[in-house]
């Protein structure tokens, strides 16, 4: 048995709650292999780890419909319970919106470019997304993918990168696989946890729903029913990013994010994400989304920052 606390803050009880806990009682009903008792502000929940992830995600889901509309009706409540937490979002809204996160997150695109990052997802089942670090690419890359397992489009979601810095075997590195991995996917784990909550994350990563490995776990596999993506690809060879794009299988979704100014293989080595453009340009069902300085998230400066190292590499090229 497991046991799962929740605390209402800021918030009315009686109108969340509802008159008698008549919401929790229904919710009651709906697992009744788990225990839900309601004292103060506090929800404690006592079952089965699934089950209290299911009860979890309603729960959070109605936060954020209490958190948006004020007001909270019976029939609201059995609408969640019937889709088990994870009503279907349609990014293609006027609001954009691609998914409701943790605590009140909503992640939307915020550029123009992050917004055709978006569309070109919908209509092609390979992508590559190109731009310098900040613009969000890798975020709504994450937030895509995460969106479609919610919606259940796809049973799982893997991400893979090459670990150049750390030399793609890993094996001089401390640790596991998952601690020499940690530093380099930081930014993805970042991502998932704006959108996925902790004990959800934890399960799905235990059960493989949710899979993190270095692109040399990739070799010999075929990747089914899965949104998959591949971050910093720049520093791919030619042979690794063959080899991952011919492991999609049926009923799959692949992203690849990559910042051609940035690479960091040896000076004599191609990067295989510049050779496959070339190669794979005018292919249909492929979609090539360029972000820029324009598009970057993160502090002012940064934008200014990435103009300026742009018209660098701009009055640096030979003159023909």
């Amino acid at each position: 048995m497991v046991e799962k606390v929740i605390t209402l803050e800021n918030i009315s009880l009686l109108d969340f709650l509802g008159s008698e806990n008549e919401n929790i009682r229904q919710i009651s009903a709906a697992f009744p292999q788990s225990k839900i008792v309601s004292r103060g502000n506090e929800i404690r929940i006592k079952g089965q780890a699934p089950e209290i992830l299911k009860i979890n995600d309603i729960l959070n889901m109605l936060l954020e419909h209490f958190n948006r509309y004020g007001q909270m009706t019976p029939e609201n409540v059995k609408e969640y319970i019937e889709l088990e937490g994870t009503p279907k979002v349609k990014a293609e809204s006027n609001n954009s919106i691609i998914l409701y996160g943790n605590k009140g997150v909503i992640v939307r695109p915020k550029s123009p470019n992050q917004k055709k990052l978006v569309d070109s997802s919908f209509k092609n089942d390979l992508v590559f997304a190109l731009g310098p670090a900040g613009t969000g690419k890798t975020y709504i890359a994450v937030a895509l993918a995460v969106r479609a397992l919610k919606n259940r489009e796809v049973k799982r979601i893997i991400i893979t990168r090459p670990a150049v810095e750390a030399g793609e075997n890993l094996g001089f590195l401390p640790g596991d696989l998952q601690e020499k991995l940690d530093p380099y996917l930081r930014p993805i784990y970042d991502a998932l946890g704006d959108m996925v909550p902790t004990e959800k994350l934890r399960f799905y990563q235990e059960n493989r729903v949710i899979e993190i490995a270095p692109l040399a776990y990739m070799r010999g596999r075929t990747l089914h029913d899965a949104f998959v993506l591949l971050d910093e690809a720049q520093n791919t060879t030619s042979e690794q990013i063959k080899m991952f794009l011919t492991r999609m299988g049926p009923n799959s979704k692949v992203i690849i994010t990559g910042d051609q100014s940035q690479v960091d293989l040896p000076s004599r080595q191609k990067s295989g994400l510049s050779e496959s453009l070339r190669i794979l340009k005018g292919v249909k069902g492929i979609g090539v989304v360029k972000l820029s300085g324009s598009d970057v998230v993160r502090h002012k400066l940064v934008k200014s920052i990435i103009e300026a190292y742009e018209k660098n590499e701009v009055e640096a090229r030979p003159t023909k």
